[in-house]
């Protein structure tokens, strides 16, 4: 399973990058081409934007922890808390009834288990001694 992670870590990070970088060089294709979006308010290009410079910060998180697995650990938990802060915006819609369940049910592909991977892929391990030398300084 260990073999796993660091092959996974550089698939999601290629994912979200290719993600933050679509939002970042074209909002309105990125908009219009992800269902659902259209339903959440009118084209912002600038917030669009943000967001995708966001969803970057988080792949380098988890690319900086495939590469360096101690030194990128808490980036990488930091990515991942953007990415499951985004997830609960979306739940706490749902909650609210500011969209229908079908939304996040819809979301949660795209939205919600890229943020649980990202979190799992993130969480330290026993073996990463930067981190746990972080904690004792």
């Amino acid at each position: 399973m260990h073999l796993l992670l660091d092959p996974l870590r550089w698939l999601l990070a290629t994912g979200l990058a290719a993600n933050g970088l679509a939002m970042l060089l074209g909002p309105q294709a990125w908009y219009a081409a992800i269902p659902g979006v259209a339903y959440t308010g009118p084209l912002n290009t600038h917030f669009i934007r943000d967001i995708g410079c966001a969803y970057l910060a988080s792949a380098a998180g988890l690319a900086w922890r495939a590469w360096r697995p101690g030194q990128g650990a808490p980036a990488a938990l930091l990515g991942a808390g953007f990415l499951l802060l985004h997830a609960g915006v979306h739940l706490g819609e749902a909650l609210a009834g500011l969209c229908g369940w079908s939304a996040l049910l819809r979301d949660v592909p795209g939205v919600v288990l890229p943020a649980l991977l990202a979190l799992v892929l993130a969480w330290p391990s026993s073996s990463t001694a930067p981190l746990r030398s972080f904690h004792h300084a």
